[in-house]
């Protein structure tokens, strides 16, 4: 009976500490974001994937009229959104008389200003004359690649944690 005893003590001693283990193991893995992460797809020379972020958001580097800005893929959104800070970086200067056209946002309804952009190029992907808006200073934390983009590429599709766009 003793020595029943003290395999059960010496089982539950090493099970405490492998579970220990384990937990640190599985915290540090946790820790370590995943790198979003852009490629060209080889056996599709006008295609590019882009990697979800730890949030699962695409984010691509776009070249929005020949300038790079940082986009994040948005499915959710009509039109490409550009924050005024960033829309004045590429040249797209607004006043407060062009934010003329309403539009619903998750925190109510703002005024944008609409534009249009010659080019937005992800990678091999290139789209022309992008209906877009800008938004106002300090409403907009990340300018969104919308359907206005989107609907313009050949196909766009979603698997595994990768975003394939098809030029």
């Amino acid at each position: 009976m003793r020595t029943i005893r003290m395999l059960c003590l010496a089982a539950g001693l090493v099970a405490g500490v492998l579970g220990g283990i384990g937990n640190r193991l599985t915290s540090r893995k946790a820790a370590a974001p995943p790198v979003p992460t852009v490629q060209l797809v080889a056996s599709a020379p006008t295609a590019i994937a882009l990697g979800a972020d730890r949030n699962g958001h695409f984010l691509a580097d776009a070249l929005v009229d020949g300038r790079s800005l940082r986009m994040m893929v948005d499915t959710g959104a009509t039109t490409c959104s550009f924050a005024e800070e960033d829309a004045a970086r590429l040249g797209i200067v607004v006043g407060p008389r062009d934010f003329t056209r309403p539009v619903m946002t998750a925190n109510g309804t703002i005024r944008v200003a609409p534009v249009r952009i010659g080019t937005i190029r992800i990678g091999p992907v290139t789209v022309r004359d992008v209906e877009a808006v800008i938004v106002p200073s300090g409403r907009l934390g990340t300018n969104l690649l919308g359907m206005s983009f989107l609907k313009r590429v050949r196909d766009f599709s979603i698997a595994g944690g990768t975003m394939t766009l098809r030029g």
